[in-house]
């Protein structure tokens, strides 16, 4: 076999290795290091710069409105039955004044902190209201502003009688008594604004009750009579309440006064004896002999406490008002009301013979004209009538005139909304 050149003396081939993937020389792996590491670095500070820039605007405060902006105020859309608010953002209230459109101010309160008014008093419907509020900037300055809200009028709206009349004066019986016009559901609503000062501090409470009329009425008694010389001042403060269902809307206040005679007077009335008793202040100042209603069938009399409700005179008497036919059609004087059913203390010369000796009237309490004229002049609305009798047709109850006191205390203050 022929050698090739350069073959050593063994006489064998040379044989040289090349690898398949070339090794980069030596010179060149520095450069490429390089290279990446720089790729890198440049990747790495553009993240860096990237997260920096972030959290840059981040930090950045908010913008803030100047401290002499002025507040933003709003008068929220008033409706009956609520109580009127104002609100103050980026400040606060410095002064509210609620005006209606007779010149009445509608009183208020500001919250802790001042951002907001409440009125104490509840929007009355068919009212207009100019509201003028003073606010006071987060800098201290302040800016007024007026506003006029006006509220529909009330669809239906319901009134009430008051008794007794004002700056009278009355005897240690009285109740206080309101009857309404219309029916009323929310009685809680109503009877909390109903309230009762008394000179003395006299515990009592109201009631509710229907009067003789059928209409919804609530009286206020004390737990036992006044005291002499008793002021008593009720204040209603009905205006924009709801009597609720179809009561309608009280649209007014209301307030009354009177005061209680300086001397306790009970008249005593035994109708088993036909005798009549007035006491003042425990003594007996006045016997006289009576006649009660007939016993055995509708012509009796009540028992139990009566209240004089009027002192009405001379009147017109006919028995068919009060379902007795025509036993009797007359004028009557000296006539004294003690319930609306029609029992009466008069004067009735008619039964003179049975004066001190029988019941013969058609109900009422008898007397003759002489007796009947001073005691007229004795007694005053107010006075309690306390009737007893064995044949009576049942004691009066608390809505035919007033009744109240027949009804026991306990029981009494459960007839309260509020109980």
């Amino acid at each position: 076999m022929a050698r090739g050149p350069g073959a050593g003396g063994s006489g064998r081939p040379r044989v040289r290795f090349i690898p398949r993937f070339p090794t980069p020389p030596a010179e060149v792996c520095p450069v490429l290091r390089t290279r990446i590491r720089i790729s890198l670095l440049v990747l790495t500070a553009a993240s860096l710069t990237a997260c920096s820039a972030a959290t840059a605007d981040d930090a950045k405060p908010p913008a803030t409105a100047s401290p002499d902006t002025p507040a933003k105020v709003t008068v929220a859309p008033p409706a009956a039955g609520r109580p009127m608010t104002v609100t103050a953002s980026g400040g606060t209230l410095a002064r509210v004044k609620v005006v209606d459109g007779d010149g009445g101010v509608l009183a208020g309160r500001t919250a802790s902190g001042g951002g907001t008014w409440t009125s104490d008093r509840k929007a009355a419907p068919g009212t207009s209201y100019t509201v003028e509020v003073t606010a006071r900037s987060a800098g201290g300055k302040e800016t007024t502003s007026r506003s006029t809200h006006a509220i529909p009028e009330a669809d239906t709206v319901n009134k009430l009688t008051l008794a007794p009349g004002k700056n009278t004066t009355v005897g240690i019986a009285q109740p206080l008594s309101i009857v309404f016009d219309r029916p009323v559901k929310n009685k809680a609503d109503v009877e909390r604004q109903l309230k009762v000062t008394t000179s003395d501090s006299t515990e009592g409470s109201w009631g509710w009750l229907t009067d003789y009329s059928g209409k919804d009425r609530v009286d206020w008694r004390p737990k036992e009579y006044w005291k002499p010389g008793t002021k008593v001042t009720l204040e209603a403060t009905l205006d924009g309440t709801d009597s609720g269902g179809s009561g309608g809307w009280f649209v007014r206040d209301y307030r009354t006064g009177f005061t209680v005679s300086d001397q306790a007077q009970v008249v005593k009335v035994d109708l088993d004896t036909k005798k009549l008793t007035v006491q003042r202040d425990g003594r007996t100042v006045r016997t006289i002999p009576v006649s009660g209603g007939t016993p055995g069938g509708d012509k009796r009399s009540w028992r139990g406490t009566a209240v004089l409700m009027a002192k009405e005179g001379t009147i017109n008497m006919n028995s068919e008002t009060v379902g007795l036919g025509d036993a009797y059609d007359k004028m009557v004087d000296y006539s004294m009301r003690l319930t609306w059913s029609g029992m009466y203390a008069h004067a009735a010369p008619w039964n003179a013979a049975y004066f001190g000796r029988a019941n013969k009237s058609s109900g009422c309490i008898g007397m003759s004209t002489e007796q009947a004229r001073s005691f007229y002049d004795l007694v005053r609305p107010g006075d309690p009538f306390e009737i007893k009798g064995e044949d009576t047709k049942g004691t009066v109850a608390e809505g035919n005139g007033y009744g109240a006191w027949n009804v026991s205390w306990p029981a009494w203050k459960a007839k309260s909304a509020l109980h």
